[in-house]
């Protein structure tokens, strides 16, 4: 199914709208110098560990360990990643340097 011009126009306005209220909403609900719920504060230190270990699940959720590798490209990957990011404290060269080691090694091992 084709879109014409103007639905295709549309569905644009509609995403960069969505886009701009999730974006402005909480400079609206806790402007400056207003002190946040605790509840707010609470999510701010719970929800970013929370997010971490379920991208750690959901990354390792397809893990055979009958397999001739046993999981071992994502178990050493998951290393790398923890070893770069202890050594350089970098999210960035983190998380660069275990995708490159996943490909790697999902080329070079035995499958």
């Amino acid at each position: 199914m084709y879109l014409t011009n103007v639905q295709t126009f549309i569905i644009i306005l509609v995403i960069a709208l969505g886009t701009m209220i999730t974006r402005f909403t909480p400079f609206l609900l806790f402007p400056d110098g207003k002190k946040y719920p605790r509840i707010i504060d609470y999510l701010g230190k719970v929800l970013p560990p929370a997010m971490m270990g379920l991208l750690i699940v959901y990354c390792f959720r397809n893990i055979s360990f009958v397999s001739v590798n046993h999981g071992l490209p994502e178990i050493l990957a998951a290393l790398i990643t923890l070893v770069l990011h202890l050594w350089k404290k970098n999210v960035l060269i983190s998380i660069c340097g275990a995708t490159a080691a996943y490909m790697i090694l999902i080329r070079f091992l035995p499958i």
